[in-house]
Parts: structure tokens; C-alpha cells; sequence
């Protein structure tokens, strides 16, 4: 695929557009199936590419958020969004106007997921056994679960990370991950 992808960028890479390019790198999140999701890259431009400190390095990105391809586009796009708090990457920013479509993609690589974490920070998984940190009320039931209860096997709430469910009393709850240790 690189050899289409260096006819379409005339040899060139995609981004700075004045070195030779030499790989053909995927935007995420999607696949190498087809060069619409690639952009053509020259070795400078590759090994820079997740560096958090090359603010200089990427004004070359005001230029090419004006090509045409939608990968070159939310891959600039991407690299501006890094920026966003400097002067240059903001104005250009301000002046583009792209497709929702290529704004969602771009944003997309820059996601974190969200981690369901205990009150101390450590990162809970489902099936983790949990200790509560404090006394809780347990709504619509007659009973309130004691600081120190052990809930096994605790299931995460997809939808929200702020939230878990767990078993006491033979019932399953919903517990808020602060008020919860995870049990090693």
C-alpha cells in the first residue's frame, strides 16, 4: 500500500510535505485495509509522532490540514488538538472547518477510557473482590451494609466508572467506586 499512498502524496509525506515518504501509517482507531485510513509519513515525521514536546516540529500540520484526504486531515487535526493551549495550533484551529465525520475520527485516538478505580486509586476489574471504606445505606432494602463488608466477584458498570455491582445480602447493588478498596 505504500507505493499508492506515494502516488498519491507524489512521494512526499503527508504532513511536513518535504521529506521523502517511507511509511504508511494507520490513523486509529481504524485499520490498515485501505489507504483512505493511511497517511504517507517521512522518518522524521514517524519518530515525532507521539512526542508531547515537539510543538515547533508540528507547525508543519498548518499546512497540511489543508489537504484533501480525510486521514491527513484527522491526523493534522489530531496533532493540533495536542497543541491546542499554543498560540500557532489554536489560530489554526479556529480557521478550519472539517467534516464532523474527520472531527470524531481525529478526536477519537486522543480518548482515554474511562478506568473504574477504588478510593485509593487502584484500578478495579470485574471479578476483583472489594472491602467498603465506609457504612452504606442501601437503597430500597431494609438493611445497610457495615464498613469492612466484603463484596465478591464485583461486576463494573459499563456506562459508568464511577460505579460497580456487587452482592450483599444475597442482593445485587450498585456500590460508587469511593467507597470501595479494592481486596488483593
Amino acid at each position: 500500500m505504500l507505493d499508492k499512498l506515494k502516488e498519491r502524496s507524489e512521494g512526499l509525506c503527508e504532513l511536513c510535505s518535504k521529506t521523502e515518504a517511507t511509511t504508511a501509517y494507520t490513523v486509529s482507531p481504524k485499520n490498515d485495509d485501505t489507504i483512505a485510513n493511511q497517511v504517507a509519513l517521512c522518518n522524521d515525521c514517524l519518530q515525532n509522532i507521539d512526542a508531547e514536546d515537539q510543538g515547533f516540529y508540528w507547525r508543519v500540520v498548518e499546512g497540511s490540514i489543508w489537504n484533501p484526504e480525510p486521514s491527513v486531515q484527522a491526523l493534522s487535526y489530531r496533532i493540533l488538538q495536542r497543541y491546542k493551549d499554543e498560540d500557532w495550533a489554536s489560530g489554526v484551529l479556529n480557521m478550519v472547518d472539517l467534516d464532523e465525520d474527520v472531527v470524531q475520527w481525529a478526536l477519537s485516538g486522543l480518548a482515554v477510557a474511562d478506568v473504574h478505580q477504588d478510593a485509593f486509586g487502584n484500578v478495579l476489574e470485574n471479578g476483583d473482590t472489594v472491602v467498603l471504606t465506609q457504612a452504606l445505606d442501601v437503597k430500597g432494602t431494609n438493611f445497610s451494609a457495615p464498613k469492612g463488608t466484603v463484596v465478591k466477584r464485583i461486576r463494573l458498570v459499563h456506562d459508568n466508572h464511577e460505579q460497580i455491582e456487587g452482592k450483599i445480602n444475597e442482593q445485587m447493588i450498585v456500590i460508587l467506586t469511593k467507597y470501595v478498596k479494592k481486596n488483593n
